[in-house]
């Protein structure tokens, strides 16, 4: 991991810009990690439009958690940002615009090429950035992950033993592959759902709530849209990282 720059937000949260095996990411550390006392860490999941467009989001989050004693992370995700194209999800993401342009259901076939090579391709290099961040000073577990491309954050709480705790924002496509590794999680799960998300198929939403796996789940649904999450549910959220990560 190299550092390429570093600012202070106020209130003691530094933020640290970095690239891992020319990956770029954002460290954001609060006053309170230090060597002899380091604190939690959040994976910030975010989704395809890249670090640069989703960073006045990821940064408010980033100071939020800061606040509550959290360290938090994001890394670009593969085919984003200023990173390499990936062909086959350009492909899937041009199917998927026809689809809508014309009115189409959007297939099973769709969902799966837009997804599974991003979970495939995404997921090892989280795991690589979670190595480089907790080889840090100031920085332990137990690690939770927040947001993003939900089925994302479905593979890491199945592969990653780590991960002690995970928030989920549902609403991304989700292939029926991931429904049956949903059955695997078993760390205790916050779901977000806004209810008349219009990107969001509601009873998808419901039936990969109903099979996930963990014996401490809770479905934290609010009326509105996509862009219409309101303040209480985020401190809802974090009240949740409080109780499982510290």
């Amino acid at each position: 991991m190299r550092f390429t720059s570093e600012q202070p937000l106020g209130d003691g949260v530094l933020e640290r810009a970095f690239t891992l095996d020319g990956i770029p990411g954002i460290l954001w550390t609060p006053a309170t990690a230090v060597a002899s006392a380091p604190v939690p860490l959040i994976l910030l999941g975010h989704p395809t439009l890249g670090l640069r467009r989703m960073y006045p989001r990821l940064a408010a989050r980033a100071r939020h958690a800061a606040a509550d004693g959290f360290a938090t992370a994001t890394v670009e995700l593969p085919g984003s940002g200023d990173r390499p194209r990936l062909p086959v999800l350009e492909q899937a993401r041009a199917d998927l615009r026809r689809a809508k342009e014309t009115g189409r259901p959007v297939d099973e076939e769709i969902i799966d090429a837009l997804v599974l090579p991003l979970v495939e391709e995404a997921v090892p290099e989280w795991q690589a950035a979670l190595d480089a961040l907790l080889a840090l000073p100031g920085i332990g577990g137990p690690v939770g992950y927040s947001g993003g491309v939900i089925s994302i954050g479905i593979r890491l709480a199945v592969v990653e033993p780590r991960i002690a705790a995970a928030g989920l924002f549902a609403g991304s496509l989700v292939p029926r592959v991931m429904f049956e590794e949903a059955r695997r999680v078993t760390v205790p799960l916050h779901v977000l759902l806004q209810w008349d998300d219009e990107g969001n198929d509601r009873q998808a939403a419901l039936d990969l709530f109903d099979a996930f796996g963990s014996q401490e789940k809770s479905l934290h649904a609010n009326m509105g849209g996509h862009t219409g999450v309101p303040q209480f549910a985020g401190e809802a959220a974090a009240r949740f990282f409080t109780r499982h990560l510290k």
